[in-house]
């Protein structure tokens, strides 16, 4: 009995070492990352396929970026734009600009600039409050945004309803995006997490604007709409430069894709 268990603990310790190494060979091929994070999901292995980046980010996608605001407070855009974790690294940034009709981010005209110098496609946003008019918001974004050839759209973030009625609401938000376009001759993006995209934003008159939309609790947003550009995925990634957790998000495109979208 002593010898038929001593075979069976080596040849566990055999298969054990086998799988460790198939793994580390997925690990090490990229075109293979899909796989391995199947296997590890289906086994309950949480150590995440980018370390470096200290989530795991979702399979299939090229294209990776960041949004910041005033929260992640100094930033070193040189170590951003110089982190890579096997070939990915921070292709965008969105970066908030605007909120209501008063307030303006303090590091806003910090990381516009930056951004840009260090070779990160930037897109700047507002944070929407819908007690107040559409003019006067997207007046006061206007006041301090400006977009130069290859900036990403201006972007809505609408994420908060208020007293308002849901009429109300996107009428008031079609007026900001109407306003915007206009002003930056270019098709303006809406934020917004899945479940105010279901309830609100779903319909016709927002079919031709492009979708940024934040859902954590979900393996691939294809699974719950196909209308998007861009998917917030995770709020609490690490990356070089930027204190304390930062949010993550794909582009559902190529390089090329991403840069069609930006202005002309």
């Amino acid at each position: 009995m002593k010898t038929m268990k001593s075979k069976k603990i080596i040849t566990n310790s055999i298969l054990a070492v086998a799988f460790l190494a198939l793994l580390f060979l997925l690990i090490s091929y990229p075109p293979a990352k899909a796989v391995c994070n199947t296997i590890t999901k289906r086994l309950g292995i949480s150590s995440p396929s980018y370390p470096g980046f200290g989530i795991n980010l979702p399979g299939n996608y090229e294209i990776h970026g960041i949004d910041v605001s005033r929260h992640q407070r100094d930033i070193d855009w040189e170590a951003v734009s110089n982190m890579f974790d096997d070939q990915i690294g921070v292709s965008f940034a969105f970066i908030k600009a605007t909120e209501g009709r008063t307030v303006d981010d303090d590091y806003f005209e910090y990381n516009w600039k930056q951004c840009k110098k260090h070779s990160i496609l930037r897109g700047a946003y507002h944070f929407f409050r819908p007690h107040l008019t559409a003019d006067e918001q997207a007046n006061f974004f206007f006041s301090k945004v400006n977009l130069d050839r290859e900036d990403l759209p201006p972007v809505l973030d609408i994420e908060i309803k208020g007293s308002a009625t849901p009429q109300v609401l996107k009428s008031k938000v079609k007026r900001w995006l109407v306003l915007t376009e206009k002003h930056y001759g270019i098709t303006p993006i809406i934020y917004t997490n899945y479940s105010f995209y279901k309830n609100y934003f779903s319909g016709k008159e927002f079919e031709k604007y492009p979708f940024w939309i934040a859902h954590y609790a979900t393996s691939d947003l294809n699974e719950k709409t196909s209308t998007w550009h861009f998917w917030q995925h995770n709020e609490k990634g690490h990356v070089n430069g930027i204190r304390g957790g930062v949010d993550f998000n794909v582009f559902k495109g190529n390089y090329d894709d991403l840069l069609g979208l930006c202005k002309k």
